[in-house]
Order: C-alpha cells, then sequence, then structure tokens
C-alpha cells in the first residue's frame, strides 16, 4: 500500500511531526539499551536486536511508527504496511502525533493526592475500552495501571478545559511533579511509554536510585524543547 499524498488528505505537518516523534522514541530505546555509564562492553557481546515490526514481524527501521493495542494497553511497533492496515482496525490506534506544553496548567496537592498515585510522575490516558480515565506510572517491572475515579478527573478538568479535547487512546497527559515548578503536557501516547522503559532500564533497588533522578530530567528537556505552547482556550 502506497504511501499517503497530499491529494489523500492527510496533513503534511502532522506526518512530519509523527517522523520526528518515533525518531525520539527510537533514540530513548537505544538509550535504554545502553550498557550503564562507565563500563565498557562486554567484550564478544552481539549487537543490539533489530527493531521488529510487532504484527508482521518484519524489521522495521528506527523511524518506525507506532499504535496501541486497545486491550492490552501496549505499544505496537510497526512497518508502514501494518500501520495503513491496521489503523482502522477496532483493536489497534494510531498514536498522537502533537506535543503541547502547559505551563499554566492548575493541580494542587489536593487534587493530585485523589488520584491515588504514590509518586510525583504519571501520565492519564482516556480509554474507550474502559470507558473512563487510566493512570500509569513507573515502577521496577514497567507501567503500573490505575483506573481513576470519575470525580478525581472531572475535577482537574473543570480546572483545567483545555483536558476536555484529550484524544482518546492515542494521547496523554504527562505530570512531572518532581520538579520545581511541576511539568506538564499533552503528548503522544507512545512517548509515555517510551518514558516508562527508560526509566525501568535505570531502575535500582526498591526507590529506583538515580533513574527518576536521571531519566525524567532528560525526558521533559528534550520534550519542552520540541513542545508548542497552549493556546488561550481549546488546543
Amino acid at each position: 500500500m502506497g504511501r499517503p499524498t497530499a491529494d489523500s488528505g492527510v496533513n503534511v505537518d502532522e506526518m512530519s511531526a509523527a517522523r520526528r516523534r518515533s525518531e525520539t522514541v527510537a533514540r530513548m530505546r537505544a538509550m535504554a539499551r545502553a550498557a550503564p555509564a562507565g563500563r565498557p562492553p562486554t567484550a564478544g557481546a552481539a549487537p543490539a536486536s533489530t527493531e521488529r515490526c510487532d504484527i508482521c514481524h518484519t524489521t522495521v527501521p528506527d523511524d518506525h511508527r507506532h499504535m496501541l493495542h486497545l486491550v492490552e494497553r501496549t505499544i505496537m511497533c510497526t512497518c508502514e504496511a501494518c500501520w495503513a492496515l491496521y489503523s482502522g482496525n477496532p483493536e489497534y490506534r494510531p498514536t498522537g502525533m502533537r506535543t503541547v506544553w502547559l505551563d499554566d496548567l492548575r493541580c494542587d496537592a489536593e487534587t493530585w493526592a485523589s488520584f491515588g498515585i504514590p509518586i510525583g510522575l504519571a501520565f492519564f490516558m482516556r480509554s474507550t475500552v474502559t470507558g473512563g480515565m487510566v493512570a500509569f506510572y513507573p515502577s521496577p517491572v514497567g507501567a503500573t495501571e490505575s483506573e481513576l475515579t470519575l470525580e478525581a478527573w472531572t475535577a482537574l478538568v473543570d480546572a483545567n478545559p483545555v483536558l476536555e479535547h484529550l484524544e482518546a487512546d492515542s494521547e496523554a497527559l504527562v505530570a512531572n511533579r518532581l520538579s520545581a515548578p511541576a511539568q506538564y503536557a499533552i503528548v503522544p501516547i507512545d512517548q509515555c511509554y517510551a518514558l516508562v522503559g527508560l526509566i525501568k532500564s535505570r531502575w535500582e533497588g526498591i526507590s529506583g536510585g538515580g533513574a527518576l533522578e536521571q531519566a525524567v530530567p532528560e525526558f521533559f528537556t528534550a520534550l519542552r524543547a520540541r513542545a508548542v505552547g497552549a493556546p488561550a482556550g481549546r488546543v
């Protein structure tokens, strides 16, 4: 199946944004696979495995596309053909394309506590499978999932109407309350999973060691550099 052209109604800017986002995810995966700093590669070690499409298993380039498996809520690497073929499949959803920095998002300590998240880092996605909002936060085993109460999420949306337009299954609100001031952005969902994977690869002991101290600032610095600011009103 050929690539979409300008006549097909596909927004060229959105395609370029998706390509840049895929390249970022690929770089973060490479960082997660790399040996710890200061430790030389093991002699004779095999090179990093080639990325493959999770559907047809053909090899894919570093800047490949991603989709979310809606039921399992896992990110799928896809080749161009499978991305085009399965984008309309009820089990899959192409990941989002926009990255919007939310300088003015309001979330006080009481609102955050109502989410029941044990750390100050999480991302929030509207799931069509559960019919509600799902929060994920990093842990030693990867992304830990927690369904939010309607009241908790509604309170945050009431204070921040921009969140009314969060695209289901495709993008997420990512929140970093480990920094001062706190940082918030709307990002493609695969970016969130890339962050979780990066943290998991650096996790040490029970508390995580330097994983959160190192990976989180790196991620949000890069995120801020490529994000656009949220205009007044709807994004």
